[in-house]
């Protein structure tokens, strides 16, 4: 499914800090992480609120950037990245899925799951062609017409992961992808998650729900801006 090579590694976090000037006060969110996110990895990132895994989260994904250290995503330095350059690297590269869908209201689930490939010019064929075959692939063929409030919660966030897959990216970063489900609703899109990391598409998942972080293939626990394991 990745349009990257499969042997750079996702991510590469040497010493990466991220400080917040908040009223004149420097706010350490993270304080010196380092991590290494390999091709097909399926990682947990858990910690209690104010932990940084939000933080971390942002700078991995491309949305932010590292106050000091060095910060490589799909072997590229983010530091050296201008705004444009950023925001194609996040474009082809990462997918995300959040806890409250970010779906846009007035527009068709397959409108929807086109949308990340307006930016990459695409024309409108091929871009309702890409999302139809990707909600047949979250198992949403039948939901292609509809908009978000004829959808329940569980279809949405599949809509939401069809979204994030649609550019081919060799990452996905999900932030409380079960937070707004039921349980059963959950274990579902947690399943489809898996079947995902199984093509080879890096996962890494923010989650304060231990159930969740267990089925990772690695957990990350932060505290206080710092990996504490």
């Amino acid at each position: 499914m990745s349009e990257l090579a499969t042997t750079t590694p996702a991510i590469v976090a040497t010493d990466v800090t991220r400080t917040y000037e908040l009223d004149g006060v420097s706010v350490p969110a993270l304080r010196g992480v380092s991590l290494t996110v390999e091709p097909g990895d399926y990682v947990a990132i858990v910690g209690t609120s104010g932990s940084g895994k939000s933080t971390l989260m942002h700078l991995l994904g491309g949305l932010d950037r590292p106050t000091s250290g060095t910060l490589l995503i799909g072997g590229r330095d983010v530091g050296a990245l201008s705004p444009n350059e950023l925001a194609e690297l996040r474009n082809t590269t990462i997918g995300f899925v959040f806890q409250s869908f970010h779906l846009l209201a007035r527009t068709t689930a397959q409108d929807n799951v086109g949308l990340p490939l307006v930016y990459r010019g695409a024309g409108r064929r091929e871009r309702r062609e890409r999302a139809a075959a990707m909600l047949e692939r979250v198992g949403l063929a039948h939901r292609i017409g509809h908009r978000p409030n004829q959808l329940s919660g569980g279809e949405q966030q599949r809509v939401a992961i069809a979204r994030a897959l649609v550019t081919g990216p060799s990452l996905l970063l999900a932030d409380e992808p079960t937070g707004n489900l039921d349980s059963a609703t959950g274990q579902s899109i947690l399943a489809l998650l898996e079947s995902l990391n199984a093509e080879g598409v890096a996962v890494v998942l923010v989650t304060h729900d231990r159930d969740v972080a267990a089925r990772a293939h690695r957990q990350i626990r932060m505290k206080d801006g710092l990996i504490a394991s």
